[in-house]
């Protein structure tokens, strides 16, 4: 067996039900989950049309490379979006059976097993998929601790030398998980100047780059940052997803896009990994990608219950709205709990599942930037949401006398 696998931890939510073993929720009150991101809004009837409609491709395999109808939708669309020159849908895009799948494999891609002390450097707190990309194409995860104060950006600034020479790989997120926080055009400016110095990919998980509450002003996207800088996208790749955006997680539907040559390398890899996206998903998702309706009125869902939703529980806990996504990133230090005492005590005693920060973040530089923090995904509907922080306030409250 590959012995690297050892070296992987458990999942966060493998770790919830350890933590939940022994407790035994009251039955009257049903069950409410804010734990998994998991969309749960309708998924847009032009989707599901598409599905049917396309039924009948399931008779051929699918290409790697994606049909050109699809990498055409998604080239305009990131043009749209981000103000982007022309992408080359032939060079510059590539579908992918979701980003979790593709943020994986490009780990396996750009890493070079054959220099010893590959480094990929990843945010903490952050999605588990990268140190695990990490770990099994033989580099060595680093860690850059978020900061509270800079509004939960990582401090890059305190990255020694030689661990930037020794990177070959950085993974971003933004707008982040699980803080929603977004990078600026200057994060942005020092990650390039960063990248130019030493040589490493760049990987942008963007998969909440859709979900956002200021219409006019919506998040920075990598590519967007290196053309306002003037810059191409040499060693830059950014991933993005249907899943948030159209509530289809089901569907399994991405794209890379970006730097030609990365992709074409790519695209060799996932030739052998035979990760191609079933033609009947491609043919829904070129419909998805090319209504902009269903984003805007998915997004004005999660704006009603964030504006909602926030103020109460910020009766109680130290938290505010995020840039974009949809979690909550609250801090329970006012109640005196820990992360996961107050996780486990609210299960037991009101049956609603929060996730432990610590559990999305790792012990490093001596802090794990993740404790005292839970994270609560308000991907119910809105009166499903306005009772869970009900229950939250009421369980903050009780403990305070």
């Amino acid at each position: 067996m590959n012995p690297l696998l050892d070296r992987l931890q458990p999942y966060p939510f493998e770790k919830l039900r350890a933590l939940f073993k022994d407790a035994t929720p009251p039955a009257d009150l049903r069950h409410i989950s804010f734990g998994i991101g998991e969309p749960k809004h309708a998924t847009p009837a032009l989707v599901r049309e598409a599905i049917v409609a396309a039924l009948d491709t399931l008779s051929s395999y699918p290409a790697t490379i994606g049909t050109s109808a699809l990498r055409e939708a998604i080239a305009a669309w990131a043009t749209r979006r981000y103000g982007l020159p022309a992408l080359d849908p032939a060079t510059e895009v590539l579908p992918v059976s979701g980003s979790r799948e593709a943020l994986f494999a490009l780990a396996q891609t750009v890493v070079d097993g054959t220099r010893p002390g590959a480094i990929v450097l990843c945010p903490n707190p952050f999605y588990q998929i990268y140190e695990g990309a990490a770990l099994l194409a033989g580099a060595e995860p680093y860690f850059a601790n978020s900061d509270p104060a800079r509004n939960f950006a990582c401090d890059y600034a305190a990255v020694p030398r030689e661990v930037w020479a020794r990177t070959q790989l950085l993974y971003v997120c933004s707008p982040g998980n699980p803080t929603g926080a977004v990078l600026t055009l200057d994060d942005w400016r020092e990650l390039f100047a960063l990248s130019d110095r030493h040589g490493f990919v760049i990987a942008s998980d963007e998969c909440y780059s859709e979900i956002y509450f200021d219409e006019a002003h919506p998040p920075l996207g990598a590519l967007q940052a290196a053309h306002l800088l003037g810059r191409g996208f040499e060693r830059l790749v950014m991933l993005s997803s249907l899943s948030k955006r159209s509530n289809v997680p089901g569907m399994r539907s991405g794209f890379v896009a970006g730097d030609a040559a990365l992709i074409k390398r790519f695209l060799l890899y996932r030739t052998y990994h035979g990760a191609a996206l079933s033609p009947v998903y491609q043919a829904a998702s070129v419909a998805a990608w090319g209504d902009e309706a269903h984003v805007r009125e998915n997004r004005a869902l999660y704006a009603a219950k964030f504006s909602t939703v926030t103020p109460m529980l910020a009766q109680v806990l130290d938290v505010r709205r995020p840039d974009a996504a949809f979690y909550l990133w609250a801090s329970v230090e006012p109640t005196g709990l820990s992360d996961t005492e107050f996780a486990r005590r609210l299960y037991a005693d009101y049956n609603l599942t929060v996730l432990p920060g610590s559990y999305l973040a790792r012990d490093a530089h001596g802090v794990n930037p993740g404790r005292n923090f839970v994270r609560l995904a308000l991907v119910a509907d809105v009166d499903e949401c306005v009772d869970g922080a009900k229950r939250i306030v009421d369980f903050c409250r009780k403990l305070a006398r």
